[in-house]
């Protein structure tokens, strides 16, 4: 039996696959831990895991849903601004306290989240093995590969090679103060700078809960890195109650913006008179960023809920309207529904890449957003079959993947043998 730290970001997206994945150990007789603001607390204690407090004068009670309140009511680059101010504030917190509450608890192994380099930077400091799990999409960085937060497809041009280095080296002036932060700790603790993101990964296991297929063709990964699909824990969601009754029986189209970039009412007014004039029924969830009476009447008057069983109402969707959050494309996929795509901000673009590069559905960039491109979007994919067929194919991977149980499978291996789990190896 290990004891395992988990050390994540305290959004949801990020939050929810890792909690599954620690459910998914305790259910083998490991302890985890999570480490995290108080605020969440009683999530990770409803899951089985146990619970650490980190930043209790900063984020007390309150503060976080705050924090994410205002993000959600920004979009572009003032949401991906934002959300470094949380990201440096979070790994700053995380330094301070982690590394006496990681020892003092007798963790022996810490899942980190690939978009928090500051807890491989507590593991190093522990000198503790760790695995790497990317919850968002991957950013191992690769000529070829466009940066993440950007809508663009693969391209081997030396045209696009060239724009593709000329956006990594922005992206790293824009997390300097990040970087400093980090830097600072590695010379107090004498450990070797980060040159770059590989330096801040796991040489045991890295873990991604995309399938392959849903991934452009990568030619640097390491040998340790593992598609394994996403981490759900479907048992462990709390019961949201919904109106079934009103479901009408026609095709139901799903929209959510996430639980992060849902303010935008605009976005939900667009989304309504696109659908208006079409023969289905539109069910908006609006995330918990507001309540359905705090809206304007919506054009078509679909059906408006603040929270909604997202996975029970995809099991009978034709279509997700979505903002391109990994995990709710994931689970689309997962429920074989293609989508159309609002990406707003922060890797969203890069999701919705990769949407249209599978062909699971298209996307409109928030700056163009208009009625009539969405509207053209919706019945492109509602009509064209072929999107329809390919979220069939990766439905299909997905399956394949393993999912949370090769995900644990590969880490126990890890933490057993400390030894790299080659991803051509059987185990």
């Amino acid at each position: 039996m290990t004891h395992f730290g988990i050390l994540c970001p305290s959004s949801p997206g990020h939050l929810n696959p890792m909690t599954a994945l620690g459910k998914e150990l305790v259910r083998r007789k490991h302890r985890v831990t999570l480490i995290q603001v108080p605020e969440l607390e009683s999530q990770a204690l409803a899951a089985g895991l146990e619970f650490q407090a980190i930043g209790e004068k900063e984020f007390p009670p309150g503060v976080l849903a705050q924090k994410f309140a205002q993000l959600g009511q920004l979009s572009g680059l003032k949401a991906i601004a934002f959300t470094l101010d949380l990201i440096k504030q979070g790994g700053t917190i995380i330094l301070r306290d982690a590394p006496e509450i990681v020892a003092s608890s007798g963790i022996e192994a810490l899942l980190v989240d690939q978009v928090s380099p500051e807890s491989a930077t507590v593991a190093k400091y522990l000198n503790i093995p760790f695995i790497t799990i990317c919850n968002a999409l991957i950013l191992n960085q690769e000529p070829g590969i466009p940066p993440f937060v950007t809508p663009w497809q693969r391209n081997t041009a030396w045209w696009a090679l060239l724009r593709n280095g000329i956006t990594y080296a922005v992206l790293e002036r824009v997390a300097r103060p990040v970087r400093e932060v980090l830097d600072e700790y590695h010379r107090t603790w004498n450990l070797p700078l980060y040159k770059k993101v590989a330096d801040s990964l796991s040489n045991l296991a890295q873990i991604s809960q995309q399938p392959a297929e849903f991934e452009f063709p990568r030619m640097q990964l390491p040998e340790c890195f593992h598609f394994t699909g996403p981490f759900v824990d479907s048992a462990g969601r709390k019961p949201i109650p919904f109106p079934y009754e009103k479901l009408t029986g026609q095709p139901l189209i799903y929209a959510s913006m996430g639980t992060l970039q849902n303010q935008q009412q605009k976005i939900f007014q667009a989304i309504a008179a696109a659908c208006e004039d079409l023969d289905v029924q539109l069910v908006i969830s609006l995330g918990g960023g507001s309540t359905p009476e705090t809206l304007p009447e919506l054009p078509g008057k679909p059906l408006v809920v603040q929270y909604a069983p997202q996975l029970e109402l995809l099991q009978k969707a034709t279509l997700t309207i979505t903002h391109a959050g990994l995990n709710t494309a994931l689970e689309s996929l997962s429920h074989c529904v293609p989508m159309v795509a609002i990406p707003i901000t922060n890797d969203q673009p890069g999701v919705a890449a990769r949407i249209a590069w599978t062909k699971t559905g298209e996307f409109v960039p928030l700056s163009r957003l208009s009625v009539s491109k969405l509207k053209a979007a919706i019945q492109q994919v509602l009509t064209e079959a072929s999107y329809k067929q390919n979220a069939l194919k990766l439905q299909q991977a997905i399956q394949q993947a393993g999912g949370v149980r090769r995900a644990a499978d590969i880490i126990e291996q890890a933490i057993a043998t400390r030894k790299p789990v080659l991803r051509h190896s059987s185990f």
